[in-house]
């Protein structure tokens, strides 16, 4: 299968881009940089690119819908911050979400820009987690405190953590190309038992072998992550991939224990 991959170059993109070289696909990155196996645009192209996702994959949308051969499968990653933050409810699939604050207003807005109606290209959005795995994401700002021994819950600590290991993530989104009775929307979010930001406090110094008992109070978040990671960070979500488990995905980590010990091996 050729693959073309948008953003292949960054955490996520780099690991779903080695698994589906692995599996024998040819894979092409839309990229700013000219390079071996990659895409570029003009001058105009590549500086709406970089003003936001939204006009990006509206282009690649519109690019679809006026090719003469459109691809089998159009697989968009967004985020979990479409669904509300609460402490109680559980959301799956077919949950509601969508315009309650700017990050749920720009996942939706993400969403339809991506949408086909009655097109023959099969769609699917992965609702991604808080992605785990080694060079990158949000463990990395968090290791350096924890192996000090100075980590703790994030905030109270009662808050969701909806997490997915990056394995398990590009799986998902091969498994969604590869799969031709996959489309819609999928959860990316591992399968475990429900996680607060302690119980993963708690995994991570354990797999680190230290103590987890000193908080990081929401002003520290907001200043070490930034807004955006801050807010996915403090006010959790708790979300289960019921379509993503019925459409046959197998998960590597489904268990947060094993997730962290080889995220920090």
């Amino acid at each position: 299968m050729r693959v073309l991959v948008g953003g292949g170059t960054g955490f996520v993109g780099t690991a779903l881009t080695q698994l589906l070289r692995a599996r024998g696909h040819e894979v092409t990155l839309v990229s700013r940089q000219p390079g071996p196996s990659r895409i570029t645009w003009n001058e105009t192209f590549q500086k709406e690119v970089v003003q936001s996702r939204l006009e990006s994959t509206q282009m690649l949308a519109k690019a679809i819908t006026e090719a003469p051969q459109p691809p089998q499968a159009w697989v968009l990653v967004t985020g979990v911050a479409y669904y509300r933050p609460s402490l109680t409810a559980e959301y799956d699939e077919d949950s509601p979400g969508g315009d309650f604050d700017f990050f749920s207003n720009l996942v939706t807005r993400w969403e339809a820009a991506a949408r086909l109606p009655g097109h023959s290209t099969r769609q699917v959005v992965v609702r991604s987690g808080v992605v785990l795995g080694r060079g990158g994401g949000a463990i990395g700002h968090m290791l350096l405190p924890f192996r000090l021994g100075l980590g703790g819950p994030i905030g109270s600590g009662q808050q969701f953590f909806p997490w997915i290991h990056i394995v398990d993530l590009a799986g998902i989104v091969a498994h969604a190309l590869e799969a031709n009775h996959v489309q819609g929307i999928l959860n990316g979010v591992a399968p475990a038992p429900t996680t607060t930001n302690a119980d993963f406090a708690r995994a991570l110094a354990s797999a680190l072998g230290r103590p987890a008992f000193i908080p990081l109070p929401s002003i520290v978040v907001q200043a070490v992550f930034g807004r955006e990671r801050a807010i996915m960070l403090l006010e959790g979500q708790k979300v289960v991939p019921r379509r993503t488990l019925a459409t046959g995905y197998q998960y590597s980590f489904p268990e947060l224990g094993a997730a962290l010990k080889e995220v920090v091996a």
